[in-house]
């Protein structure tokens, strides 16, 4: 989709352009001996085309929301409608051991409880199919239940039912075509209703899309030996209520061929997730706008080449560090917080609540961290709004450590520390 592209540079561009000093737009709480931050909200949204032209601009706000996408056209009406229309629907009760074929652009109405069935889409390429479970429970050994061979965009709509999918086996593939996931498309994929999907892949992912993965509604719970949710393109969230066990990564977006793409966007929802190995991992960008996120344990709890954290709520735990930003697709890798709430648990050892290979900047929302680490970055690192508050001290800027990290300064002699005592 050319509309969730970004040039990767021009996220590099943005962050700078919100750091803000914190002289100028910080007013000091009488008595506490800490900065509290104006709290004005600055919304700009900078498409790929206009982010050169936005570099030298400042933007005096301690707390500014800024989108790396348009997010104004991400989710279609149709996308974010969680019923379908069925005045000329299809109705198909499945059979044991009965593939079938959708070939033609339409709704089509899915029930049954059955084994060894793969669903596959093999329509025109501009062609919408939507899928609608209606009490629908498939099992297979080898084949995904949901295959998306053609089409220009499937929809997988549930109604008001409890619906499973299951893959016991390893997958076998279709040609050249590796098939790895209990729903795979290879074409944009929407899934949304009011009812609910558990997903099992015993081998594999739950959920992949060679394109575009969105969810705006419904209820479903995952459990993957692979990623629980994989997408080439983006995996964008508006709503829904998502549980995922993983033995690989939760969220898993990245392009091997267009660094622009391998994006992740979380503007609502529930998510909860435990994974073996990062929750959340975007090549080049995570942008969280919404959404209420419990990442149970983790490795790496949210990763990729820039993060920007503009609403939501975020607790964490992890092994390893909590929110990552390393240079996956371009060397200017950034996190960047304006809003929302953010706690983060580490676990012991050499751990980091926020690490940046590079620059980091805290403008606005509330961040709580318990970890011997705090905050690590190779750049700068700068605290100009928010409250945030480091094993229990609040804390007024972000200060170079004696050894190279960096840790809290401030409230009561300073508090956290990078790889070394704060100063």
């Amino acid at each position: 989709m050319k509309m969730i592209k970004l040039n990767s540079i021009s996220v590099i561009a943005l962050a700078a352009l919100l750091t803000v000093s914190a002289a100028g737009c910080s007013n000091t709480q009488e008595g506490s001996g800490v900065a509290a931050a104006t709290t004005q909200s600055v919304t700009a949204t900078v498409s790929p085309s206009e982010a050169s032209a936005t570099e030298g601009a400042v933007i005096e706000s301690s707390e500014a929301a800024v989108s790396a996408l348009d997010t104004t056209e991400l989710f279609s009406d149709r996308d974010l409608e969680q019923a379908a229309d069925l005045t000329a629907a299809t109705q198909m009760n499945l059979e044991n051991n009965q593939d079938v074929t959708l070939s033609e652009e339409g709704v089509y109405v899915l029930s049954g409880d059955v084994d060894n069935v793969t669903v596959t889409v093999e329509a025109a390429d501009d062609a919408k199919v939507q899928i609608v479970l209606d009490g629908v429970s498939i099992t297979n050994e080898d084949a995904p239940a949901i295959y998306v061979k053609a089409a220009d965009k499937v929809f997988v709509t549930s109604t008001d039912s409890e619906n499973y999918m299951e893959v016991s086996g390893s997958y076998v593939a279709d040609g050249e075509t590796n098939l790895d996931a209990v729903i795979f498309s290879r074409a944009d994929l929407t899934l949304n209703g009011t009812g609910t999907l558990g997903i099992v892949s015993d081998q594999g992912n739950g959920i992949s899309s060679k394109d575009d993965l969105k969810i705006t509604g419904g209820v479903y719970t995952i459990e993957s030996s692979a990623d629980a949710l994989e997408a080439n393109d983006a995996i964008l969230i508006n709503d829904g209520t998502i549980t995922i066990d993983t033995q690989k990564d939760g969220l898993h977006s990245e392009n091997e061929e267009d660094t622009t793409l391998g994006n992740i966007y979380i503007e609502g929802g529930t998510l909860t997730i435990t994974a073996a190995d990062d929750a959340i991992t975007g090549n080049n960008l995570v942008q969280i706008d919404g959404g209420m996120i419990n990442i149970k344990s983790a490795v790496e709890g949210i990763e990729a080449n820039n993060i920007i954290v503009n609403e939501g709520q975020i607790t964490l735990y992890a092994t390893d560090d909590g929110i990552n930003a390393t240079p996956k697709v371009s060397s200017d890798a950034s996190i960047v917080v304006n809003g929302g709430t953010i706690d983060v648990t580490m676990g012991s050892g050499d751990t980091d609540a926020f690490d940046s290979n590079g620059d980091l900047y805290v403008n606005g929302g509330t961040i709580n961290v318990e970890a011997t680490s705090a905050f690590d970055a190779d750049g700068t690192a700068e605290l100009n709004g928010g409250t945030v508050t480091v094993n229990g001290e609040q804390i007024t800027e972000i200060t170079e450590s004696r050894g190279g990290g960096f840790g809290g300064g401030g409230g009561r002699g300073g508090a956290g520390g990078g790889r070394g005592t704060g100063q």
